[in-house]
């Protein structure tokens, strides 16, 4: 319900734009007089967006080229990115190639990018590079200009962070052992620069001609890491003679970026602060107990660093954010995308712990939204060393020798998790219609949580531009439960007035995080607001449809402005007209449920309100010369470019798959294997196969007996910790492991794209070898342990391993989250098997442009 509005101007936007919505005289004071009191015990959450909105100023910011050889000018100012001159809200995932296989960066760039991701964020780790002083490699998994070539091919940017030192849990933080004993490091110091100009000036010819000022697909570099240090030759002065040395080796980018968080050194005008939003964990903290909430689920109104809500002067104290000469933008380069176990500390990551995120950063102003780690890996073998973070190398942390899983949504071995599709959802939303979001102002609620643990009050923030916005909301905080907010609404007072939201309150479940769009603008429509999230968009010659999620728990309506629309047809749902307002209420998702509505300037809207379900699985594809929505539950991704524009989709273990397109295919698929038509309706169209069923053979069996292990050492207490942490056994075989000879078959891999060994196990750490070569490994932390053999089988799809499973000890110092304890011995230990299988993932493998 809309009230007490104040008379203004209207402002002319395209068609798909949000707008300002236009209020005649005539029906405000209906509308005003028609406003009901407010009923018992409803909580109304009120927002001040009404300030008048604050244009961007330019940035206090010299970046390098920006306008490319195709003419295209990326800029940036105070508040957001622009491309072309309009507005970019881009998404970024962090990639590390060289902790990939080259033969598979392809698929994964391939899965980022259909997961909404625009920029590929990728350490150079030097010690990958020249871990012998001289000796440079940039061959296979190792090969940036391949990579970004990669990248380019399938239109996606890339961001290299530089360092030299990156952190990224490399042994010394990326740097070259023979680079710390020489001394002086992270400053200016004369040999220590000479050695970074010397990779600098690699990474240069390796990026020569795939710049953005060549049309090329590299924007920026990020300088450094986490840097804070002060004084002669560091601080300042050291980054710009970073930023110096970059540009002379050939890196003239648009962006030059520095992380902005731990007491970052920030030179003015030189770079770009980007800041981590937080992680779900603090697999570094000392701590074996659970943490307190992490700040990451609780907006940021007065910091950029912390969620320090309301710390600052009261609750309006910044609200809104007013643009200043000298600002810059809320980019991200590290809002966790999962998150890597310590040995010390074993934390399990769920999709809603890194989909909880988007709405809180969004809502707090966020224009660059970068996941840290997007696509998880393992470190590439070392020359000399082993290349993890370690305690033994004077480093806090112990991390496997090879797995930088990450928990991250694309797995260490390409598959995908479930967060992977929470992410998408978002992502979607930002490609769509994050152009209109980045001019955005945020402001906060009258009221705020007092700290990330206060539950007490709900979790709430507004982006707005004239009378338009969105309405970001999060009742979710990983590791603790949250109540039902019973009755809630949400009062935003605009310029134009006030608008409650929604007309009757709601109760907003446990655990539920979502964006609400307000007074948005489609083909000559205005939706006053809608209790569904917005997802994404296709447009065809003479209709826009938009595409919403529903919130579970929360009914779904949208209220629009009638002198907008001049027909309605709904498939579901109540329809109510009130003076000035059309209501259609209980709607019921579904892809086959639809609001179809012409414009009173005659153009065609149809908004589909899809299940969480169907919007996780909704894939954007350009299907028979048309944008489509396949939506199916398997593992997806697209090859636009390729000849049959192939669409691919993959099953581990079930043979089976099932999908469905809208709007409807004009003619049949083609595909790899016989495609079944199970429905026709007038929206969508369903199909489904089968793929012949593998029962690869395993043979396995146990060649030594579990030993006991000796009480776990405590390494030495860092400066920043308070306590020593439990420190990993040791690099080379492990005597007290029990192990496991297994065989599998010559031709496992065939017909299928990859095989994963399932290992079911209790213990502390298990490794995989072969020929003592180890491959991988992992910390236990009550998940099984998946290994994609496809990069370790031999030519005819065989390969003999040897597994090792270290015991664990119950009295060992260390966290772990998962609820389910291990049963342990007699001897206070366990260390075994519980079980061992080999799952093929299937491939349906679809023609889009052939039928």
């Amino acid at each position: 319900m809309f009230s007490s509005f104040r008379f203004r101007t209207n402002e002319s936007h395209s068609s798909n734009a949000l707008a300002v919505v236009l209020l005649g005289s005539a029906w405000i004071a209906s509308l005003v007089a028609a406003v009901p009191a407010r009923a018992h015990g409803i909580t109304s959450i009120r927002i001040d967006a009404s300030h008048p909105y604050v244009e961007p100023v330019a940035a206090a910011y010299d970046g390098g080229t920006a306008k490319s050889r195709s003419g295209s000018v990326l800029g940036v100012n105070s508040r957001y990115l622009t491309l072309d001159g309009k507005p970019w809200l881009p998404v970024m995932g962090e990639f590390h190639f060289s902790r990939y296989p080259a033969a598979q960066w392809e698929e994964q760039i391939l899965k980022m990018k259909a997961a909404g991701v625009n920029i590929v964020a990728t350490y150079v780790i030097w010690i990958h590079h020249e871990e012998v002083k001289g000796q440079f490699d940039w061959n296979g998994q190792r090969d940036l200009r391949a990579f970004a070539e990669l990248c380019a091919k399938h239109h996606m940017y890339v961001e290299p962070r530089i360092g030299p030192w990156a952190h990224a849990e490399a042994r010394n933080g990326g740097l070259p052992d023979w680079v710390v004993k020489q001394g002086n490091i992270r400053r200016n110091d004369p040999v220590y620069l000479q050695a970074v100009q010397s990779f600098y000036a690699q990474i240069g010819l390796q990026l020569k001609g795939l710049l953005w000022k060549d049309g090329g697909p590299v924007v920026g570099v990020q300088l450094e890491n986490e840097y804070s240090a002060r004084g002669a030759g560091a601080g300042e002065e050291h980054i710009l003679e970073l930023k110096k040395m970059a540009m002379e080796s050939g890196l003239d980018v648009p962006l030059y970026v520095v992380t902005g968080w731990d007491n970052a050194v920030i030179p003015a005008r030189a770079v770009i602060p980007v800041y981590g939003g937080g992680y779900p964990d603090a697999p570094w903290d000392g701590s074996v107990n659970k943490l307190p909430p992490p700040e990451v689920y609780a907006f940021r109104f007065q910091s950029r660093v912390a969620a320090n809500m309301g710390a600052m002067g009261g609750a309006n104290a910044a609200a809104t954010q007013p643009s200043q000469p000298g600002e810059l933008p809320y980019f991200t380069a590290e809002i966790g995308g999962g998150i890597e176990d310590t040995y010390h500390r074993r934390p399990v990551i769920h999709a809603d712990d890194i989909g909880a995120m988007f709405p809180v950063m969004l809502g707090s102003g966020v224009n660059l939204y970068g996941s840290y780690m997007f696509q998880g890996g393992e470190n590439p073998e070392g020359k000399l060393t082993t290349l993890q973070e370690s305690q033994a190398t004077d480093y806090p942390n112990d991390l496997p020798i090879k797995s930088y899983d990450f928990q991250a949504p694309l797995g260490e071995f390409g598959d995908e998790r479930t967060s992977f599709r929470k992410m998408k959802v978002f992502q979607y939303f930002l490609n769509d219609f994050g152009a209109d979001l980045a001019p955005m102002m945020v402001h906060a609620p009258d009221v705020q949580p007092k700290s990330p643990a206060d539950f007490s009050v709900a979790r709430a923030a507004v982006r707005s531009k004239g009378d338009a916005g969105f309405l970001f909301v999060n009742n979710y905080v990983r590791g603790y439960p949250m109540v039902a907010r019973p009755a809630i609404q949400f009062d935003v007072r605009l310029p134009g007035g006030s608008v409650q939201v929604p007309r009757h309150a709601v109760d907003i479940p446990a655990g539920a995080y979502f964006i609400w769009p307000f007074n948005l603008r489609a083909g000559g429509i205005t939706i006053r607001y809608s209790t569904a999230q917005l997802f994404t968009r296709l447009q065809s010659a003479d209709l826009t449809t938009l595409y919403f999620e529903a919130i579970p728990g929360i009914p779904v309506e949208f209220a629009f402005d009638p002198h907008t629309v001049r027909s309605l047809q709904k498939s579901s749902g109540e329809l109510t007209r009130e003076p000035g307002v059309t209501y259609v209420s209980t709607f019921q998702p579904g892809i086959d449920s639809a609001i179809d509505l012409v414009s009173a300037e005659g153009k065609r809207v149809r908004l589909v309100v899809l299940s969480a379900a169907e919007a996780e699985g909704a894939w954007k594809v350009h299907v028979q010369g048309a944008d489509r929505l396949l939506i199916s539950s398997q593992e997806f991704f697209a090859n636009p470019d390729a000849q049959s524009g192939e669409i691919r989709l993959r099953s581990a273990g079930d043979p089976h798959f099932q999908f469905g397109v809208t709007p409807p295919l004009d003619t049949p698929l083609t595909a790899n294997l016989r495609l079944t038509r199970t429905s026709a309706k007038d929206r969508a169209v369903s199909f489904e196969a089968v793929a012949d069923t593998l029962h690869p053979e395993l043979k396995y069996n146990q060649t030594q007996a579990v030993g006991l292990v000796p009480p776990i050492k405590l390494g030495p207490v860092a400066a920043w910790r308070a306590n020593a942490v439990a420190q990993a056994p040791g690099e080379g075989e492990l005597p007290e492991a029990g192990k496991w000879s297994i065989q599998v078959p010559s031709g496992a891999m065939k017909g299928v794209d990859e095989m994963f060994l399932e290992v079911r196990y209790q213990g502390d750490v298990a490794r995989l070898y072969a020929e003592h070569r180890l491959l991988d490994d992992d910390f236990y932390n009550g998940n099984p342990w998946r290994i994609g053999l496809r990069r370790f089988l031999d030519g005819n799809g065989a390969g003999n391993f040897e597994l090792s499973v270290l015991p664990l000890r119950k009295d060992a110092p260390v966290y772990f989250e998962n609820p389910e304890s291990p049963v342990y011995g007699e001897n206070g230990q366990i260390g075994k098997i519980d079980g061992l299988r080999l799952v093929p993932v299937y491939q349906l493998v679809l023609d889009a442009k052939r039928p």
